[in-house]
C-alpha cells in the first residue's frame, strides 16, 4: 500500500527553494531537477517538486503512515531552513 500527500506552499521563490532542496540532497540521494521540477528519492519515500510563479508544489509518496510523517518532516525542516526570510504556510492534503 502506498500513501500520498501534497501541498502547495505560496512563495515567490519557489524555483530557488526547489533547486536548493535538490542540490542539498543530491550528495546523499538520487535526485533529478531543473528550474521548474525536481524529484528526490528517500529511503522512506519519494518527493516530487514543481515550481511556478506563485507556489512550490510538493507531492510525496510513502509505503506507510510512519514513513510519510518522516518524509514530511525531513522535507519541510530543510525547506524552512532555506526559506528563513519568510514564513511558509504548509497545508498537507493527504490522499
Amino acid at each position: 500500500m502506498t500513501i500520498a500527500s501534497k501541498t502547495a506552499i505560496p512563495t515567490e521563490h519557489a524555483s530557488r527553494y526547489l533547486q536548493q532542496l535538490c542540490k542539498h540532497f543530491a550528495h546523499k540521494r538520487s535526485v533529478s531537477f531543473d528550474e521548474q521540477a525536481g524529484e528526490i528519492s528517500f529511503s522512506v519515500g519519494d518527493c516530487r517538486l514543481k515550481a511556478d510563479g506563485s507556489a512550490l508544489h510538493i507531492d510525496l509518496t510513502a509505503p506507510g503512515v510512519e514513513e510519510m510523517e518522516q518524509l514530511k518532516d525531513v522535507v519541510i525542516r530543510h525547506l524552512v531552513r532555506f526559506a528563513f526570510r519568510e514564513e511558509l504556510a504548509v497545508d498537507w492534503q493527504d490522499a
